[in-house]
């Protein structure tokens, strides 16, 4: 349930964000990747593995396939690197009513994903299989380009749409939307990204990795798996508000089920992976 749930609440939220246009500053365009603060609520509340996972696939089912622009392959490094940065988030925080917490694993989770995709980005170029956007007769500043952009979209993504709201909601939400879906509140013993500190960092260059080469292989094959009806360009804005619906739909009946289930449960103690 937490990863369906996952799935649609983000897949609606990253579809509200193509409704804001973006902002071209030069070279640089400022605009709303997504809103960080959905996913980061998903992970320190819920089994963050489960709402990891959900919320990047939300991105592709929601955001991409459903709205027609579905980039292949080459979808598959941004799905990775979103996943590894949110769960990243979620096992760092042990007490999601601590502050200090969550904005610290908020910071650090967004920014991984932020710097993975920059380090793709930059590594397409080095390889020869992305063209070359950097200022003329300056080749390394393809590697400044990246940080500012990226940098850009941390300050966006990851503070003021994503620590800062969820410093908010987080320790308000934290006890009382589990209990609703018969699922535990979380505890300390929950996360150990302490002991497995060494694993997670193995598991990061291993997804790197990974990422990097379906980057590379979908530069080098032309965006093999494209589908790209453009139903945005054909409909209009109103079939993002279609989306926008389904989404919306497909978490209330999880939502529901969640609670038929707890109160069919009866007495029964909550579990984490709901």
């Amino acid at each position: 349930m937490v990863f369906v749930l996952s799935m649609a609440v983000f897949g609606l939220s990253d579809l509200v964000t193509e409704l804001i246009p973006d902002v071209s500053v030069g070279s640089v365009e400022i605009g709303i990747p997504y809103f960080g603060f959905v996913g980061l609520i998903l992970v320190m509340l819920f089994n963050p593995l489960y709402a990891a996972l959900g919320a990047s696939f939300g991105e592709l089912v929601f955001g991409d396939l459903l709205m027609g622009d579905f980039g292949g392959i080459g979808e598959l490094d941004g799905f990775l690197v979103l996943f590894v940065g949110l769960w990243v988030a979620g096992l760092l925080v042990k007490d999601p009513s601590n502050r200090k917490m969550v904005a610290i694993a908020g910071m650090i989770g967004i920014g991984i994903d932020q710097f993975m995709s920059g380090a793709l980005d930059v590594m397409k170029v080095w390889f020869g299989v992305a063209e070359l956007e950097a200022i003329e007769g300056l080749p390394q500043s393809i590697v400044v380009l990246e940080l500012i952009e990226n940098g850009v979209e941390w300050l966006v993504a990851g503070i003021l749409f994503g620590i800062i709201p969820a410093l908010y909601m987080v320790p308000r939400m934290f006890g009382k939307i589990e209990p609703l879906m018969g699922i535990r509140p979380r505890e300390p013993r929950d996360v150990t990204v302490g002991a497995a500190a060494g694993r997670l960092a193995l598991v990061s260059v291993i997804v790197l990795g990974i990422s990097a080469a379906f980057a590379m292989l979908s530069e080098m094959t032309d965006g093999t798996g494209e589908w790209k009806p453009d139903f945005v360009d054909r409909f209009g804005t109103s079939f993002i508000w279609l989306g926008i619906g389904i989404a919306a739909f497909v978490a209330l009946v999880v939502f529901l089920l969640s609670r038929r289930n707890r109160t069919a449960g009866g007495a029964r103690t909550p579990s984490r992976h709901a």
